[in-house]
């Protein structure tokens, strides 16, 4: 089979697509014939050994795939060969056949095309987990989500409209607003880009404060890090929680007195980690996730498709900010 491989931390163009021997089911596991692979933050860090996890190389990204079991191994009984499924793979995905433990496994209706399978479960969990048991996110309350057009960010929109919040989506662009009021934002703001200097953080704290109104965001999604932290976290209000998504843009340092002044909390959102120590719990969100897609309430927006070939561009793509939604590598 052929995959695309990282044999040295560094930027996608180091990525190879090689011939390795097709995997074996071993028991609990499952083969996929992969169809469609999504592209996401973690694939950008994890080929440079910047992410949590450091997997022995040669290895293929790719954390979430789609496609049909081929192959079952012992002890498999909740999957059958030709069954459709999503796949969480943390890594390994960008490959014509991958086996991971079927436990891992999400069956999916004949209805969803495998793009937006392989775009639908890492961005949706780790947004569905963030909103509902992080953030606590109610009816009638105040989102304001950073990087609002990028995979998390989008899906953070959908889920927050779908939740009854009103939503404000902050992006780089007029373009990606436009993407996001598309997707149910009620309003959108564009933020500069670039280093802020003392003036220009306070002009970026203003620009938030203005979106939020008076009373503030009761939830801020905070997907960017960097400048953009603080400034946003300025514009909360009362008993807000400010939600840890993840740092395109720098980990920030966010001065503690600001928590007192607004007594909000600042929340760590880890959905990998959860999924691992609440399989329940998880279980019963995936499930909520499946029926608001069968309602039409969401829907991931695949913006980029690319080739298993093209798989490094792919990535490139992402890590340049380019992508709208998610980047989707198809086999």
């Amino acid at each position: 089979m052929k995959a695309l491989l990282s044999n040295s931390p560094g930027m996608p163009e180091t990525l190879s697509l090689s011939e390795l021997p097709d995997p074996v089911a071993g028991k609990g596991d499952v083969i996929l014939d992969v169809k469609a692979v999504g592209i996401n933050y973690p694939d950008v860090l994890i080929i440079q050994d910047k992410y949590q996890f450091k997997p022995e190389r040669p290895f293929a990204p790719g954390g979430e795939v789609s496609g049909v079991v081929s192959a079952i191994g012992e002890g498999v009984t909740h999957l059958k060969v030709g069954d459709r499924v999503i796949g969480s793979t943390g890594w390994g995905g960008l490959a014509e056949k991958i086996a991971l433990p079927a436990a891992r496994c999400i069956p999916i209706p004949d209805t969803m095309p495998f793009d937006e399978a392989a775009a639908f479960i890492m961005t949706y969990g780790t947004s569905h987990y963030g909103l509902k048991d992080r953030g606590h996110l109610k009816a009638g309350e105040t989102l304001l989500v950073l990087g609002a057009a990028g995979g998390v960010g989008l899906a953070a929109v959908e889920l927050g409209k779908a939740m009854g919040a009103k939503v404000i989506a902050a992006c780089s662009t007029q373009e990606k607003v436009d993407v996001c009021l598309a997707h149910g934002a009620d309003e959108g703001l564009v933020y500069p880009t670039g280093e802020f200097d003392a003036e220009g953080k306070k002009a970026l704290a203003d620009l938030f404060k203005k979106a939020c109104g008076p009373n503030g965001a009761d939830v801020i999604y905070d997907g960017v890090g960097g400048a953009y932290a603080e400034a946003s976290l300025r514009a909360i209000g009362w008993e807000g929680r400010f939600l840890v998504i993840g740092f395109p843009a720098g980990i920030p340092a966010i001065p503690l007195n600001l928590t007192l002044l607004k007594s909000c909390q600042i929340v760590g959102v880890f959905w990998g980690a959860f999924t691992a120590r609440n399989p329940q719990a998880n279980q019963e969100n995936i499930a909520e996730l499946m029926a608001l897609y069968a309602a039409g309430k969401i829907k991931p927006h695949v913006s980029a498709h690319f080739p298993l070939d093209k798989g490094a561009e792919a990535i490139r793509h992402l890590m340049d900010r380019k992508a709208t939604g998610k980047v989707v590598v198809t086999l």
